[in-house]
């Protein structure tokens, strides 16, 4: 990549999705391929994310920031994004990848599928929608990746900016840099809901930090501050935690030491008369993501610890 430059990728989809999602204007969308095969990595987060209808409709007809890149069960993707899958429903989304994969139908399958997660996407009225033809050869079917050190790439960059200045747009959404600067830059992308719940699931490396629990319909990602007390949806404001702990992390029954050690309260005995297996793993040391930025953050498990846990 050139300097100065970053990348674009457009992704190729079909006009159900767009059409599906562009009625509802999401915060997040989960930009899904059904094959399931091989982990995205064309971009980092903040980079521009768009997508191209399939031909005969050559047309870029909106975008998003990256924000996150996962292979995950479809049933893990439902229950993260819901209709932002851009489905009505579960069976409807695996409808959609059976036929894609030209498959029989099983609505028992939970299917692994590949996920672009999204943040503040943009779905542009048809009189917006950017021709590509010329950029673009027939034989693409999935995608295809722009440096904006380049000419293609500075074009679609320079469209996508221009499209999004004459749009309304929140004082606080990170589109806002895209449309007031010239020069390609990366945006820092708000994560949503379901893009935190990803990412701390792939984070932990899909085991609960506390037990090693590696089921996956039973993980949670628990915000260490409270969502409604002011705590966001960044990767280190979430643990994942097997969902009976997650439930007791909430109400305080459980905490986090300042050395990553797993906290009971006396409290759980007290108001139940049990928790023999609970207390068991007190003082056990959490397992931890890899990626430092990553770690819980220290002011929140804090917070945490004064706010929430039943001392």
């Amino acid at each position: 990549m050139s300097a100065g430059s970053i990348k674009i990728y457009v992704g190729v989809t079909d006009l159900e999705w767009f059409e599906y999602l562009s009625m509802r204007n999401p915060e997040e969308v989960n930009f899904w391929q059904p094959g399931g095969r091989s982990q995205f990595r064309a971009l980092e987060p903040g980079e521009l994310f768009l997508f191209k209808l399939h031909s005969p409709n050559n047309f870029i007809v909106g975008g998003g920031l990256f924000g996150h890149a996962s292979i995950v069960p479809i049933s893990l993707a439902w229950d993260a994004f819901g209709e932002r899958n851009g489905a009505a429903s579960l069976d409807e989304m695996r409808a959609r990848v059976a036929r894609y994969r030209r498959e029989p139908l099983d609505l028992r399958n939970d299917y692994s599928i590949g996920c672009r997660i999204l943040e503040q996407p943009f779905f542009w009225p048809r009189d917006l929608w950017l021709p590509i033809a010329d950029r673009w050869a027939p034989s693409i079917v999935v995608g295809k990746g722009f440096d904006t050190g380049d000419g293609d790439g500075r074009y679609l960059w320079d469209a996508v900016r221009e499209r999004l200045a004459a749009a309304v747009l929140a004082p606080s959404n990170p589109l806002l840099e895209v449309a007031r600067y010239g020069d390609p830059r990366l945006v820092r992308p708000r994560l949503g809901q379901g893009t935190f719940r990803v990412a701390v699931t792939d984070s932990y490396s899909r085991r609960c930090a506390v037990t090693g629990e590696r089921t996956l319909p039973v993980l949670d990602a628990a915000h260490i501050k409270a969502y409604g007390a002011g705590g966001d949806h960044e990767v280190s404001n979430g643990i994942l935690l097997r969902s009976d702990i997650h439930k007791l992390f909430d109400r305080g029954y459980v905490t986090v030491d300042a050395n990553y050690r797993f906290v009971v309260s006396p409290r759980l005995r007290e108001d139940f008369q049990n928790g023999r297996h609970y207390y068991a793993l007190a003082g056990q040391e959490l397992g931890l993501p890899k990626r430092s930025d990553h770690l819980p953050d220290v002011e929140a498990l804090r917070w945490h610890r004064e706010e929430r846990f039943l001392a």
